[in-house]
């Protein structure tokens, strides 16, 4: 998909970096290391004015090392995928993994990860892994690397973090991305680089419950896509099994069934080993559709932490469910939208289709995940990716060109605008680009994401707001994941089309 800024002025004016990073999680941070590493000026632009404003905060579980064993780790993850991931990639990371551990967050951030008893790192299992070799803290692993990262590079010479600060536009010509327009002024601010890091995260925002912080709206997959990058694997959306299934939800980590916390539907029975010879430690995608099988057919699943010193061992999670009124062992849970495995399609390197651009983290596509993501294998390919396109994407002058000029002529529109068109958005993603899909409901979505994209962008022409882009982005977005699921008939991974009609029932969502 391609598009060109239909009614916009160009200049010249505005600030270099030798390297532009786009975000601020796992892989947005690596990737600046690696490049201050190599002697370049990077500025790391980011929408986040605090950690827990970025998916890397809220991830739970851990992160995958190899322990040692490599090809074990690529077994487990070609498995999870269902055949699909790209064995290449998967080499890519799984031998420099334990390395990448090593240097960055062992030795340069010195992340607290838990210890057993003799003083060795107590590594975790999760789903669909067959060996300990997850590492922890406690079971919120994000935020303990995250904001330790983010306060190294505050601290680093060569690179300046500025918060609160979107990126709209990628500056392109002929072929060659030169940096972006940020949200820094009305107009429009050009910000120009030598080679420009995509790491803006995944597209939760999308649907209505997500395990994803609320801005995470497809930015650099949308921006990426209309300069003209290819993208690939959009349809395959991970939605994860065990989200608390009340209001407000949040993630209830594999961990604690890794540790022995089992599934139980409405009857109080165990079901998983009915659904896969790994029962409750199948891939997310089998246990997910497990779940909300049961949820239609016995009236909810609940996680069992019976078996578990939960309170003591998950102090965070256990609080969390203190605080939502959550009593007694069994905690009610429904999947919930949790990763897109697709995105900007990149290289071992990061690079991108177009010029000194890169991608990493959860808006690039690796061919690591392929249909469907192993657990705990999100943080280790945002590090690994990271710091191998933070390297790569040195050595490159700033070469100013015209910019668009973005016009901020027209009134404000009404305050609830972006967010009704925004509600339009998730219901229409809910309803028919869920868990489970049909040709039908892929049909009737595409119809309605063409329509609102159209809206929004009557209005993006005169206007700068950030929610207008947001808006605007996710729109796009939503479109790649409908015209993949659209093209992609079989059943793979976390994208299950059912061909039975009577299974597509519901109504389209009101254009209005």
């Amino acid at each position: 998909m391609t598009e060109t800024n239909t009614g916009t002025e160009t200049t010249t004016d505005g600030e270099t970096a030798d390297v532009l990073v786009v975000g601020s999680g796992i892989a947005g941070c690596s990737a600046a290391l690696a490049a201050a590493r190599e002697g370049a000026d990077v500025l790391l632009l980011t929408k986040a004015t605090k950690p827990d404003d970025a998916s890397t905060d809220w991830a739970q579980g851990g992160i995958s090392t190899t322990r040692g064993d490599p090809q074990s780790l690529k077994r487990d993850i070609v498995d999870a995928s269902d055949g699909t991931a790209d064995p290449d990639a998967v080499d890519a990371l799984v031998e420099t993994a334990d390395d990448a551990v090593e240097d960055v967050l062992v030795d340069t951030l010195e992340v607290g990860f838990d210890e057993s008893d003799d003083g060795s790192f107590d590594y975790t299992r999760e789903a669909a892994h067959s060996d300990y070799r997850i590492l922890h803290v406690d079971a919120a692993t994000g935020t303990h690397i995250l904001r330790p990262f983010l306060n190294h590079l505050d601290d680093h010479e060569r690179i300046e973090v500025r918060q609160d600060t979107a990126a709209l536009e990628l500056i392109t010509a002929e072929g060659r991305v030169h940096g972006v327009v940020s949200d820094e002024r009305s107009s429009g601010k050009p910000i120009y680089a030598g080679a420009t890091i995509l790491a803006t995260g995944g597209i939760g925002a999308l649907y209505g419950r997500s395990t994803n912080p609320a801005d995470a709206t497809g930015d650099g997959i949308a921006m990426a896509a209309l300069a003209g990058a290819d993208v690939e694997d959009m349809e395959y959306v991970q939605f994860h099994p065990t989200a608390y299934a009340g209001e407000d939800p949040f993630l209830l980590s594999e961990a604690l069934r890794g540790e022995g916390a089992v599934l139980r539907n409405g009857d109080g029975e165990r079901f998983m080993d009915e659904y896969h010879p790994q029962g409750d430690l199948a891939p997310r995608d089998v246990v997910a559709r497990a779940v909300e099988t049961e949820r239609a057919e016995t009236g909810e699943v609940v996680l069992d932490v019976g078996p578990l010193e939960f309170e003591v061992d998950y102090p965070g999670i256990a609080a969390k469910c203190r605080d939502r009124g959550i009593e007694g062992e069994k905690i009610p849970v429904a999947p919930c939208e949790h990763f897109l495995c697709g995105g900007v399609d990149v290289d071992k390197e990061g690079r991108t289709s177009l010029d000194r651009l890169y991608a990493v983290g959860e808006c690039a596509r690796t061919g690591v995940h392929g249909a469907n993501r192993l657990a705990s294998t999100s943080l280790l390919e945002g590090l690994v990716w990271g710091l191998r396109a933070g390297e790569d994407a040195t050595g490159f002058d700033p070469e100013p060109v015209e910019a668009p000029e973005l016009r901020n002529r027209d009134p404000d529109l009404p305050e609830r605008f972006a967010a009704e068109k925004f509600t339009r958005l998730t219901q229409t993603m809910d309803e028919y680009l869920g868990l489970e899909r049909n040709p039908e409901e892929i049909a009737r979505a595409s119809a309605v994401l063409r329509r609102l994209k159209g809206e929004v962008d009557a209005y993006i022409r005169t206007r700068t707001a950030r929610d207008l882009y947001e808006l605007r982005n996710a729109s796009v977005t939503a479109l790649l994941i409908a015209r993949a699921a659209g093209e992609n008939t079989e059943s793979v991974g976390c994208h299950y089309v059912a061909t039975d009609p009577d299974e597509s029932t519901a109504e389209p969502p009101a254009d209005d």
